[in-house]
C-alpha cells in the first residue's frame, strides 16, 4: 500500500513498520487516516524522535477511541490516563515480561496499546511482537476444524504464566509499580473468548492467545493442556515476530485484536521509563 502523507518502511517480513514523515503532536485528518491504515496493514506501527507532551499523546490515543485504565495499575496522578511503567536500577520484576494481547482478561479486551519511550537503556529493553495472523494461517486445516468454536478461558490475576502469583506480590519488587497497584473488586478479570477470533476491521482469522489463557473452555485440564501448550509455541516462531529497539522518543503501536507482545527483561542495572495508553476494544467474535 502506498501512502500520500506518510511513508511505512517494513522491519519484518512477518509485521511491523517504521512510519516517517510525521509529527504525532500535529495531525490532520488526512495523515491520520493514512495512519490508521498502515496501522490496520502492518500490525503494530513505529515512530522515531517523537516529542510529545502528555496532552498531546492523549490526544492522539483518543483518535483510537476510549482510554481503558489498568485494572491493577493505577494512571499517572496528573494524567490518570496515562501509565508510567517504570523499572529502576535496582527492580527485578520487568513488567510485561511474557507472550501476552493486553487486557485478553476482560469481557472487553483492549483494542490498541501505545507505548510512548522517555528513558531507556543503553542497550536491550526491547519489545517483541508476534503476528497471530500469520499463526492461524500456519496451522492445519484438521487443527482449525477441531478448534474452529473453541473458546479460551482467561484470568488477569494469579495466571499460569506467573505461577499462580497475585499480582501485587509481583510488584513488590518494582518500588515504583508497587505503589500504584490496585485490585478494584467491582471490575470483571475472567473472561471467555474465541480462541480464533475475528478482526472486526480486517475480517481476518486470527489465533487469540496468551499468556492470561488458562484454559480451553468446556476440556477437561488432560485434554486442553497439550493443545494450549502447542499453541502458546506455536504462536511465537521467529518467523511470525519482529522486534523493535526503543530510544527516547519512540512511540509503538500495536494492535492488541492480532499481536501479542513480550518485553524483554535484560537490561537489569538499567533504568527504563514508558508512558503506555490502552484504547477500550470490544467483544470479540
Amino acid at each position: 500500500m502506498s501512502y500520500a502523507q506518510i511513508e511505512a518502511h517494513p522491519i519484518a517480513g512477518a509485521l511491523g513498520a517504521e512510519i516517517s514523515g510525521v509529527d504525532l503532536g500535529d495531525l490532520d485528518d488526512d495523515v491520520f487516516k493514512e495512519i490508521h491504515d498502515a496501522w490496520l496493514q502492518h500490525q503494530v506501527i513505529f515512530f522515531r524522535s517523537q516529542n510529545i507532551s502528555p496532552e498531546q499523546q492523549i490526544a492522539f490515543a483518543r483518535r483510537f477511541g476510549e482510554i481503558h485504565h489498568h485494572p491493577f495499575m493505577r494512571g499517572m496522578v496528573d494524567y490518570p490516563d496515562i501509565l508510567e511503567i517504570i523499572k529502576t536500577e535496582d527492580d527485578t520484576h520487568t513488567f510485561g515480561s511474557v507472550w501476552h494481547t493486553d487486557q485478553m482478561f476482560n469481557p472487553e479486551p483492549a483494542k490498541a496499546t501505545m507505548l510512548y519511550a522517555k528513558e531507556t537503556p543503553t542497550a536491550g529493553g526491547d519489545t517483541l511482537f508476534a503476528s497471530m495472523y500469520l499463526a492461524y494461517d500456519a496451522l492445519s486445516e484438521g487443527m482449525k476444524a477441531m478448534l474452529a468454536d473453541v473458546k479460551t478461558w482467561s484470568v488477569g490475576n494469579n495466571f499460569k504464566n506467573n505461577d499462580g502469583v497475585d499480582r501485587r506480590e509481583v510488584y513488590k519488587g518494582n518500588t515504583q509499580m508497587a505503589n500504584k497497584v490496585r485490585n478494584p473488586g467491582n471490575l470483571v478479570t475472567e473472561a471467555a473468548h474465541p480462541l480464533f477470533r475475528t478482526h472486526p476491521e480486517t475480517g481476518r482469522k486470527g489465533l487469540y492467545i496468551g499468556s492470561h489463557a488458562q484454559t480451553l473452555e468446556g476440556f477437561h485440564e488432560a485434554e486442553a493442556e497439550p493443545i494450549m501448550a502447542f499453541l502458546r509455541e506455536h504462536a511465537v516462531q521467529p518467523e511470525f515476530t519482529c522486534r523493535f529497539r526503543w530510544e527516547p522518543g519512540s512511540l509503538a503501536l500495536w494492535d492488541n485484536r492480532c499481536v501479542q507482545h513480550h518485553a524483554v527483561a535484560d537490561y537489569a542495572g538499567q533504568r527504563r521509563r514508558m508512558h503506555r495508553i490502552t484504547i477500550c476494544g470490544d467483544k470479540p467474535f
